[in-house]
């Protein structure tokens, strides 16, 4: 039982049912020959020796704050474009903003693009991973400073729950 544990600890576990629920929906079939494939598979990519060091790693907390924030701005944004398209007259004024990420969220501009599309009312039209640079077109230009902040926090949590290793700690 302790060996088990030891290979498989909670998360480990929690991981592989993930990735065997994911095996599934890519298939659109739920049988055995794809739970006892997407198992395999899901051990074999769970396991530590797989890739460098550090990749791969997901802490929950901060993953599971990124999916609440980013659930919150879809429906607080969805009312507000909602009461944009209802309301006779236009109070949008629109603007495209640059803001500049932390040089570690280069490994997650695609899930921070994704993160802010996917909320209407904003959306990503350039990314520049050289300079860790975002632009934004925005619906309301008086919240372009707190647009920016919310966008560095969502790159912030993304670094903190999907964490990637520095260039001194990947093996060459």
């Amino acid at each position: 039982m302790r060996l088990l544990r030891q290979h498989f600890p909670i998360r480990r576990v929690i991981l592989i049912v993930g990735l065997v629920a994911a095996w599934c929906a890519l298939w659109n079939r739920l049988s055995i020959a794809n739970i006892v494939s997407g198992l395999l598979v899901a051990v074999v990519v769970s396991h530590r020796s797989v890739g460098p060091a550090g990749i791969g790693r997901v802490r929950l907390r901060p993953l599971l704050k990124l999916g609440a924030i980013v659930g919150q701005d879809l429906v607080m944004s969805t009312f507000n474009v909602a009461y944009e398209v209802i309301t006779p007259t236009d109070y949008t004024e629109e603007a495209i903003i640059g803001v500049d990420l932390p040089s570690n969220a280069r490994a997650h501009m695609m899930l921070i693009a994704v993160a802010v599309t996917v909320t209407p009312g904003t959306a990503v039209i350039d990314v520049d991973p050289d300079t860790s640079r975002i632009y934004l077109h925005i619906l309301h230009a008086e919240r372009a400073e707190a647009t920016a902040k919310h966008v560095q926090e969502l790159a912030d949590l993304a670094g903190r729950a999907l964490p990637m290793p520095t260039d001194s700690e990947v093996p060459s």
